[in-house]
């Protein structure tokens, strides 16, 4: 399962549960037997991170509305050569996945970033 799909998953868990609300519209999905789906639409949750990547700020103070293991890519580097270890370079080899439990807010704890 993707981070897409689990993310999609408990958004529809908590807004069943009443922690997350209903935006009113709706929107388009498949389902297992690959037949078009009309599903309402949840609010949107994302980590901290991807908060700040958007240009928003988490408010002071406010909790986590869920906490759910996601999977998380670790680059494993290796030294390109003997050079490059002066150098500090490093090469990007590989990696691995791993499940990590992460802290998601709603659009409703988040401020726009000041300029």
């Amino acid at each position: 399962m993707t981070n897409a799909q689990i993310i999609f998953q408990e958004k529809m868990r908590l807004a069943e549960e009443g922690i997350l609300k209903y935006t009113g519209r709706t929107v388009i999905g498949l389902n297992m037997a690959g037949e078009e789906v009309e599903l309402p639409e949840v609010q949107p949750i994302h980590t901290y991170q991807a908060w700040q990547s958007l240009g928003y700020q988490v408010k002071k103070g406010e909790k986590a509305v869920a906490k759910f293991a996601v999977w998380k890519f670790l680059n494993r580097k290796k030294k390109a050569d003997d050079d490059a270890e002066e150098d500090g370079d490093k090469a990007v080899v590989g990696g691995k996945c791993y499940m990590k439990v992460a802290a998601f807010f709603t659009d409703e704890q988040v401020e726009k970033k000041e300029a």
